[in-house]
């Protein structure tokens, strides 16, 4: 933000926010800060594609329905987010390289213990490129809820996120995200307690 006030005619301040901010800031800083950019670099590449963001950003906020997608699970069938309308649903997006994915599912899973019922269903979707590797992963925690496993995995040595990853609008990992009976979000990047929070809150 600082950058673009203080150069908002640059390019590279435009490539600076672009590239390393598009996916932390909330969507109104995001969108504010873009405000300030010079209209000279309307037609430049990266302030195009910053566009493009902020307009999919807008596409995956609270309310908004949740992306579709269908992925395999562990026998290999296609299963697609639709097939759980009419439930609740934690999304969790994660990778078994990932430390705090690890750790998050444990605390998912002290959450699924105590919440666990027929309108709710929790789906982790792997982002490894590996099946192996996820598939270890699955016999060292043996976690009992719906894995599913995008073999598109998390692109190496670039910040262009995967096809999901642009869909739900999140870079880093974990990221989770709540979904309501209407298969709309009720909330998104929330962890530890905020997933019960946000559960027990779309169940009143």
């Amino acid at each position: 933000d600082s950058l673009i006030t203080k150069y908002p005619a640059s390019p590279a301040a435009a490539f600076y926010l672009y590239r390393y901010f598009t996916y932390q800031l909330p969507l109104d800083e995001l969108k504010a800060t873009r405000v300030k950019i010079s209209p000279e670099l309307a037609g430049c590449p990266y302030v195009k594609d910053l566009d493009g963001i902020i307009k999919q950003l807008e596409n995956v906020q609270i309310g908004k329905v949740a992306p579709e997608f269908s992925l395999p699970d562990t026998a290999g069938v296609s299963v697609s987010l639709s097939d759980f309308r009419g439930k609740y649903v934690l999304l969790d997006f994660w990778a078994s390289w990932c430390g705090p994915c690890r750790k998050e599912m444990r605390s998912m899973l002290t959450i699924y213990n105590e919440l666990k019922a027929d309108d709710l269903e929790f789906i982790s979707v792997s982002l490894d490129d590996s099946e192996a590797k996820w598939r270890k992963m699955l016999d060292e925690e043996k976690l009992p809820w719906v894995m599913l496993w995008d073999k598109t995995g998390v692109p190496k040595n670039s910040k262009t996120p995967s096809a999901i990853q642009t869909a739900y609008g999140f870079y880093s990992i974990p990221f989770l995200v709540v979904i309501d009976k209407e298969g709309k979000l009720a909330a998104r990047n929330v962890r530890g307690e905020q997933v019960r929070e946000a559960i027990l809150k779309i169940r009143q």
